[in-house]
């Protein structure tokens, strides 16, 4: 028990929030925004946008949905958009003659059309009503494209200038300049037997940091196994403190207030916790369940604490060395997070469509839960300090907080080392 401390400290290194852009369990993840010019005249230019979601797991959630913005460079409007909406028009008055603008705006901010919007707005890939899946989890909806008409432009030809300050508005993206991308982006037209080309192609590339998505955890994890009676449960104050200033919750037999009617019907809903010693929205328990002669069963439960938001489309993402093992898993899809060639350590876990990929708000149906099994690689599985126990959790694309290694449970013969 000597080397306690040191798992200690290096468990609090890799489970800290990154302020970078870095994820292990996704090294080259990012948002990819493609600006095509497919047409230019003297005073406008037709622009094709496409926003590609290239992280494995992490995806974007309405509410609030995806949104884009930027500052045009000069006197820019939007004249016409299809496949998406400014969500503001702006002061148009000095526009003379002609149909008004879509949008004057000089920072516009671009959302998602609903599905089912009208025919004459939409284009392929448009109208999700701002959700942006993630590659593994559903790649046919990890992306999403608009196409616009930009008037008062200066002439492309005589020195065409890109807007700048590109921001990726769901929570904890941040955007770095326009990129030139050589040759520019190809088209196919004919059923591919022709191939169009655009006049100009930029790229855009966010990241996340979940240091800038919240400055505080959004879920934790909780610990038992068949060999040790006692629950290791989530850290306590975790993601908040129940009865500080500013820390609010719903007590056991409590009712919840209605919710007021937003203005704006994509503003993220107030989140109101069950009261708990963790104060989390979601509470992610994994339980060591039965042990076979070459094979270990556990299950993993998903409960969702908040009392006004269900999540659809959840995901949660482990990083566990056994998961190259896998092989059953019960009542929810997986797939391997392969980045490393042969050896894999991470999966992605998520609901199956119409049972349950939706985890509903608080309350008797409020969590999800599976059981898998894992075969025991020789020479590595073991009981033995803690190993059968997940190196990271991440519920939606957020890293869930652990209880420290020294904490997790242990084999009985541990047990009596510890208090001798």
């Amino acid at each position: 028990m000597r080397f306690a401390p040191i798992f200690t400290i290096l468990f609090c290194l890799l489970s800290s929030h990154s302020s970078t852009g870095y994820d292990p369990l996704d090294l080259n993840g990012n948002i990819t925004i493609k600006w095509d010019i497919l047409q230019m005249n003297p005073d406008n230019y037709e622009a094709l946008v496409t926003t590609y979601n290239f992280q494995l797991y992490r995806h974007v959630e309405w509410p609030p949905g995806w949104s884009l913005s930027w500052e045009w460079p000069g006197d820019e409007v939007i004249n016409h958009i299809a496949g998406a909406e400014a969500k503001e028009q702006g002061v148009c008055n000095e526009t003379l003659g002609g149909e008004r603008p879509h949008c004057c705006l000089k920072y516009p901010v671009i959302i998602d059309l609903r599905p089912g919007a009208p025919y004459n707005k939409q284009v392929s890939n448009c109208c999700k009503g701002g959700v942006l899946s993630s590659m593994v989890q559903d790649p046919s909806n990890a992306i999403t494209m608009f196409q616009m008409n930009v008037g008062h432009s200066p002439d492309i030809m005589s020195g065409f200038m890109l807007p700048r300050k590109f921001r990726f508005g769901s929570p904890g993206y941040s955007c770095g300049d326009p990129e030139n991308v050589y040759p520019p982006t190809k088209f196919p037209d004919d059923g591919g037997r022709r191939w169009t080309q655009a006049i100009r192609t930029w790229k855009v590339t966010c990241t996340f940091s979940q240091l800038h998505a919240s400055s505080t955890p959004t879920c934790c994890v909780s610990l038992s196994a068949f060999y040790d009676p006692s629950i290791v449960k989530c850290p306590a104050c975790t993601c908040g403190c129940r009865g500080r200033p500013g820390s609010t919750c719903l007590k056991s037999g409590e009712v919840a207030p209605a919710l007021q009617k937003e203005k704006d019907p994509d503003a993220e809903q107030p989140i109101l916790v069950r009261c708990s010693d963790h104060m989390c929205p979601i509470h992610v328990h994994w339980h060591v369940k039965e042990s076979y002669r070459e094979y270990w069963r556990l299950k993993i439960t998903i409960s969702n604490l908040n009392v006004y938001r269900n999540y659809s489309q959840w995901n949660l993402a482990v990083k566990h060395p056994n998961l190259q093992s896998v092989v059953q898993v019960f009542s929810f899809n997986y797939q391997p997070l392969n980045q490393t060639g042969s050896f894999n350590d991470s999966g992605l876990f998520w609901g199956i469509g119409y049972y349950n990929d939706m985890l509903l708000q608080s309350g008797e149906n409020g969590n999800v839960q599976s059981e898998l099994i894992m075969h025991k690689d020789k020479g590595e599985f073991t009981f033995s300090d803690g190993w059968v126990f997940p190196r990271r959790i991440y519920f939606n694309g957020h890293e869930c907080v652990m209880p420290p290694p020294v904490q997790f449970p242990r084999l009985p013969t541990e047990r009596i080392q510890t208090y001798l």
